[in-house]
């Protein structure tokens, strides 16, 4: 490198650590008044549900929208979630549930939804998670729902039919399943660990590379990497994350059966949102046993132009062959087309219940 060259990049490094200071001074401003919110707050007599997940989205949204730099969306977004999640904690720091151990893909949804200034707690089960945020000791929970390669967790909708907890967002997560293990060849592995989900989601490559192996559900993907770091015979499928968190090598990189792999997580706490502007609302309800029960108590939605995004059935546990709908819409459930619509459906139903009204997964 020329020494003219050297001279400009040193011109643009001092550039650079100018912008940094500017940068740090704003984020100094914004901490200040995330304090001075707290105080207001504290003043009127509120002493919890400091985090707003509207206001949270309604900001996200629009830095994106205003973004105009070479940094994409994505990147701009996490920029400000650590940045609001910082902020949040200065005010009441949140305590969150997900499904553990650590390194699981539940707790990068987490993080993802709420940023690194949490207390995290994980659970080992749906239920468990469930139980922290019912009983106060966890503000909110995350949970898996659904995946795009194997469809619907039923364990998560038998688990939110049973809690009168409300869905306060959804967080999607791009899974990339990688084969971890301490063996030097696969015929070394004698059985493949993983949740059944993980599992579910590689099984062709399993078909087609190790056919004949025995493979056994855990709780977590992560428990079957803890479980693969201290057997050598033993395989885990699971993330790169865990990978390292166990120590365990990545023998297999992105095996799962379908490109762009991707899990949508359920966020759950005790109050209902206030609409953000771009909001999803799930129910959940039942039809009477009549011909034609279900497509008549859903008309409401087509008379008021209501979109309906998904409908999943799960057996109601109460009756032999009787089922429970679970229905994701867009809107708010404020929102006037919405709310007349709902309203005649809560009228038709043997069951209703809106599960909650919450910002549509940003990105």
């Amino acid at each position: 490198m020329s020494q003219i060259e050297k001279t400009n990049l040193e011109s643009v490094r001092t550039k650079i650590d100018s912008i940094d200071d500017q940068i740090l001074a704003l984020i100094e401003q914004r901490a200040e008044c995330a304090t001075e919110v707290a105080r207001v707050k504290r003043e009127a007599g509120e002493t919890s549900n400091f985090y707003r997940p509207e206001r949270e989205a309604q900001v996200l949204q629009k830095v994106m929208q205003n973004n105009k730099s070479h940094l994409d969306d994505s990147h701009v977004a996490v920029i400000f979630r650590e940045i609001m999640s910082a902020c949040l904690n200065l005010q009441q720091p949140l305590k969150v549930a997900f499904l553990g151990p650590a390194g699981t893909f539940t707790q990068a949804a987490a993080r993802k939804h709420f940023g690194h200034g949490t207390d995290e707690i994980p659970m080992a089960t749906t239920e468990l998670i469930l139980r922290e945020v019912e009983a106060g000791t966890a503000d909110f929970g995350v949970v898996p729902v659904e995946n795009s390669t194997e469809g619907i967790v039923s364990n998560t909708l038998d688990c939110v039919m049973n809690t009168n907890l409300v869905i306060n967002g959804e967080v999607e997560v791009k899974i990339n399943q990688n084969l971890l293990t301490k063996a030097k060849s696969l015929s070394d592995i004698k059985v493949v660990y993983s949740h059944q989900q993980g599992l579910a989601q590689v099984r062709s490559w399993l078909d087609t590379n190790l056919p004949n192996i025995e493979r056994i559900a855990t709780s977590s993907t992560s428990e079957a990497a803890r479980m693969a770091s201290e057997d050598e015979a033993v395989a885990a499928i699971s993330s790169a994350t865990a990978a390292e968190i166990y120590d365990v090598p990545v023998f297999a990189p992105c095996i799962e059966d379908l490109p762009n792999n991707t899990t949508r997580f359920l966020v759950v706490g005790k109050n209902h949102n206030e609409p953000s502007g771009n909001d999803k609302t799930s129910i959940l309800l039942a039809s009477t046993n009549v011909p034609g029960g279900l497509h008549k108590l859903l008309e409401p939605l087509a008379k008021y132009n209501v979109d309906m995004t998904r409908i999943e059935s799960r057996p109601s546990q109460e009756k032999v062959w009787d089922y429970v709908f679970f229905i994701d819409v867009i809107g708010h459930s404020q929102d006037e087309n919405l709310k007349l619509a709902l309203a005649e459906i809560s009228e038709k139903a043997s069951l209703f219940r809106v599960l909650g009204s919450y910002p549509i997964a940003i990105l």
